[in-house]
């Protein structure tokens, strides 16, 4: 995708030019152009002492004359901005269904040096304190604050209709996004990750479709003490995680529907305030973008699934929730 990239920004004369205008708290600044070819750009910025990068997928039918839809997709410890748009195909959805795509990358534990899977992980403070970045303030939440305020003035995106999706620690990051920025994103959609972030209420109800695998060997179903990187982390279970958040949204003890097919169990809670909360249990997978492109041993995170595809079923949650004044 990146190499598309290179070829657009060849003939950068013939770019669009977006032209985004400002709500009135912000004449001083109140029209940013900026050329905008489809496809990927990269963005930099250096925040909180730390070079920060993010990738924005454009879609070819971009046109400045239209607000489109954002969904940011936080990637997993170890992981990148550039493998989460190969491994979930979220660039590919985006171009299909006329959204604007963010793939940001964490910060590494070495910062100075280059991000490796195993030996030098990129990671998010999701506020559980594992992780390099769990010991150091980052500024995570600013970065991704940061984020959504270059897609509005540069990309013109459509302010009610930012959504954030993540897997493992980038759910968890979600999670922390949708209640530190929920005056800012319209629903979340976490994928395999535990809240971390307690006590503190949210600024507006918050939409939210939650799905793991059965078996995942990484983020406990039914919790317990996982040793990370010679660490023992203590993960509490699934469901007063889940319970907790639901609290959050204020929703109804029980269940509105609570179906199974094909080894997927999709429980609703719709009796929320102003909300609504999807969650899918998918028979034995583990820890696994479902639908998407695993390039981890099985040894390690378990069996992949093709029963559920996350990528469509989160779009079509984010379609049906704009966010609520």
């Amino acid at each position: 995708m990146l190499q598309r990239c290179s070829a657009i920004l060849a003939f950068a004369a013939i770019a669009m030019v977006a032209v985004c205008v400002m709500p009135e708290a912000s004449r001083a600044a109140k029209i940013v152009a900026a050329p905008v070819a489809p496809w990927d750009h990269v963005e930099n910025v250096r925040l909180a002492g730390f070079d920060r990068r993010f990738i924005v997928h454009v879609p070819p039918t971009f046109d400045a004359k239209r607000k489109l839809p954002v969904v940011i997709m936080m990637h997993g410890a170890g992981g990148t901005a550039q493998q989460a748009m190969e491994q979930t195909g979220w660039d590919r959805k985006a171009d299909r269904e006329e959204f604007i795509a963010v793939f940001p990358d964490g910060v590494a534990e070495r910062p100075k040096l280059p991000a490796n899977f195993f030996l030098n992980p990129q990671t998010w403070n999701d506020g559980s304190g594992r992780h390099a970045s769990g010991k150091r303030n980052d500024g995570d939440v600013e970065f991704v604050a940061y984020v959504i305020e270059t897609l509005r003035t540069r990309y013109c995106a459509d302010p009610d209709r930012i959504y954030v999706t993540g897997f493992s620690n980038g759910a968890s990051m979600t999670f922390r996004i949708g209640v530190e920025l929920s005056d800012k994103v319209a629903a979340i959609a976490p994928v395999s990750g535990h809240l971390f972030v307690h006590g503190r209420p949210l600024a507006r109800a918050m939409p939210t479709l939650y799905v793991i695998g059965r078996d995942d060997p990484l983020e406990l179903p039914a919790g317990g003490v996982l040793r990370i990187r010679g660490e023992d982390f203590a993960q509490p279970p699934i469901e007063q995680n889940l319970r907790q958040w639901r609290d959050l949204d204020r929703c109804a003890y029980e269940p509105s529907s609570d179906a199974r097919s094909d080894g997927v169990e999709q429980i609703t809670f719709d009796d929320c305030a102003g909300a609504e909360v999807v969650e899918y249990f998918i028979d034995d997978m583990g820890h696994v973008w479902p639908g998407g492109i695993n390039r981890l041993p099985t040894r390690i995170v378990g069996k992949e699934s093709d029963k559920l595809n996350a990528t469509d079923v989160i779009w079509d949650f984010f379609k049906s929730h704009p966010r609520q004044k």
